[in-house]
């Protein structure tokens, strides 16, 4: 008996079982079972009770065994039951983190998955959950000239200067070689606050879940160089030239089967500029920019833009900073060490006048941030020769060594170094909603006190308000609460490096898109007009851009 048992055993194990094999061991289990049954019959078996215990072990056997034989047959032909476990691994394998990222990891079986058009959250075969379900992402395959062409022309994207070089790494710009101990790792780069079009682009083709079926995709993502392309002609040139591109992209769209399904309610684009450099209103030459999104089909295209309009198909996400990390410990790492800083300077500010803009505020902080006394204040001056607010390690410098950072507007009401002064865990002052507080809902707490300060700029315009005085009244309970909130927010506003494996300022964007997107679904299933409020104004947003003086902002919340 202890023989068939070994037996079984390394039958059982062995990779080259098939069915003659099992017949041979069908023979010796019941060769097995006639001797057993001798035995008891010939009075060898003291104890009736226990040998017939041992018969059936040995009959159960021997059902398993044919039983398990079913699995496997002779040639080629695989069992339905074979195949599903085959996919099952499959698609664990595809939910598996991996450490070597790729652009599609999504296998042919992922892709073949049979997806209802309404793209439900969860989609089931075999019972195996697709992690993909209600995450895919298509991405259309443009003429070069509306990407490829554009960057070829890097010379000419910015009047004053080459922007060749801020196409290096991914759109990243040319590493911090010396980050001369303020900077951390090969993490920085000189990034252009121009070049996030190419940013996005190269983030979103390590996507992970990308796919060539738009049947498939949950929204449709349109790699159209919008801002650089319209930035090579913004002056100098009229109006046709600045919309050449703008009605060539929507006569190439038209045409797509992807357009057809939705009319472009699934798509949307980055533009690496603010939103009004595409929403001319006529056709002056002295008017500015181009009508991109005036008309009529990029009234159904949603749009992320560093700075949006009131339209309700825009929205606002971060601009680019200087730091790209690849892990989530990189990320860590510079968060303890900004959190931790102690810092010398109540405030600071980084910039420049705008003597020819009457509504500017930027002259009156300058004079209060040099005469503040006792040295709590830093000014790092844009204007003065050799410029250094280009430079991550001097920016970086400034905003470490700071508790609130000024954040006045500018050419326009957000700045790049709303998010500079972030990842320096350096608490933003605001002089006006429209900053950003009516710009990066996707990115910001509701509750703005919880990580800035606000201080109407018409205080500021009649001298009401002292700043020195106004940030001196937060306590340093308050001030570490808020720092705390700060440092929170770095890696949703940071893009990272296109083969990190960490939520981003992209991931969050892809998610709210595709909300969006299935809103717009729900309401064409309910019979309702999807472009009823799709892109029309935002009367809350119209509100925090037209709010001056000492208006209280809690009931625009």
């Amino acid at each position: 008996m202890a023989l068939s048992v070994s037996s079984f055993l390394v039958f059982n194990s062995n990779p080259t079982y098939d069915s003659s094999a099992a017949i041979d061991f069908f023979r010796f289990i019941t060769f097995s079972n006639m001797e057993m049954k001798l035995i008891i019959n010939g009075g060898h078996c003291h104890n009736q009770f226990w040998c017939t215990v041992l018969v059936s072990f040995v009959f159960c056997l021997l059902l398993f065994c044919l039983d398990y034989s079913v699995l496997y047959s002779s040639d080629n032909d695989v069992s339905f039951d074979s195949e599903k476990t085959q996919k099952a691994i499959q698609l664990a394998a595809i939910d598996e983190p991996s450490e070597i990222p790729v652009s599609n990891p999504i296998s042919e079986d992922s892709q073949s998955f049979p997806f209802p058009e309404n793209n439900v959250s969860l989609a089931v075969v075999d019972n195996i959950t697709d992690p993909c379900s209600g995450k895919y992402i298509y991405v259309h395959r443009l003429p070069r000239r509306f990407n490829v062409e554009v960057l070829e022309d890097c010379r000419n994207l910015v009047k004053w200067f080459n922007m060749c070089p801020s196409l290096l790494n991914s759109g990243f710009g040319p590493k911090v070689d010396t980050p001369q101990g303020v900077l951390s790792g090969e993490n920085w780069f000189e990034t252009n606050q121009f070049m996030l079009e190419l940013i996005f682009h190269q983030r979103i083709q390590q996507y992970e879940c990308l796919t060539n079926d738009s049947s498939m995709a949950s929204a449709v993502y349109i790699p159209f160089y919008a801002g650089l392309d319209v930035g090579r002609y913004l002056w100098g040139y009229n109006e046709s030239v600045r919309d050449s591109s703008a009605f060539g992209i929507v006569d190439w769209l038209r045409k797509q089967l992807e357009w057809k399904r939705m009319f472009g309610r699934d798509h949307f684009f980055v533009a690496g500029r603010i939103a009004w450099d595409f929403r001319r209103r006529s056709d002056n030459e002295s008017s500015w920019g181009s009508r991109l999104m005036n008309l009529p089909e990029f009234m159904n295209v949603t749009m992320l833009s560093i700075e949006s309009s009131s339209w309700s198909n825009e929205f606002a996400v971060p601009y680019p900073t200087y730091f790209h990390p690849l892990s989530d410990i990189d990320v860590i790492r510079w968060q303890k060490r900004v959190r931790g800083r102690k810092r010398r300077h109540l405030f600071c500010f980084a910039g420049a006048p705008r003597p020819t803009m009457k509504e500017s505020i930027r002259g009156e902080i300058i004079d209060q941030c040099l005469s503040a006394t006792n040295r709590t204040c830093r000014f790092l001056d844009c204007k003065a020769e050799g410029n250094k607010c280009d430079t991550p390690v001097e920016v970086i410098k400034v905003f470490r060594d700071c508790k609130f950072c000024l954040q006045p507007p500018g050419d326009s009401y957000t700045r790049r170094s709303t998010f500079d002064s972030i990842i320096s865990g350096c608490i933003p002052v605001f002089f006006h909603p429209y900053s950003a507080y009516a710009q990066y809902i996707w990115y910001f707490p509701k509750n703005y006190t919880k990580y800035s300060a606000y201080i109407p700029e018409n205080d500021i315009k009649t001298y009401n308000v002292s700043i020195d005085r106004a940030l001196s009244r937060y306590s340093e309970h308050r001030i570490k609460a808020m720092r705390k909130e700060v440092v929170k927010l770095i890696p949703k506003v940071i893009y990272a490096n296109p083969k990190s494996r960490f939520e981003d300022a992209v991931d969050i964007a892809v998610k709210r898109v595709i909300k969006r997107v299935n809103k717009v679904r729900e309401i064409t299933r309910e019979g309702k007009d999807p472009s009823a409020e799709f892109a029309v104004g935002n009367q809350w947003k119209s509100k925090l851009s037209g709010t001056v003086g000492d208006q209280p902002l809690e009931p625009l919340y």
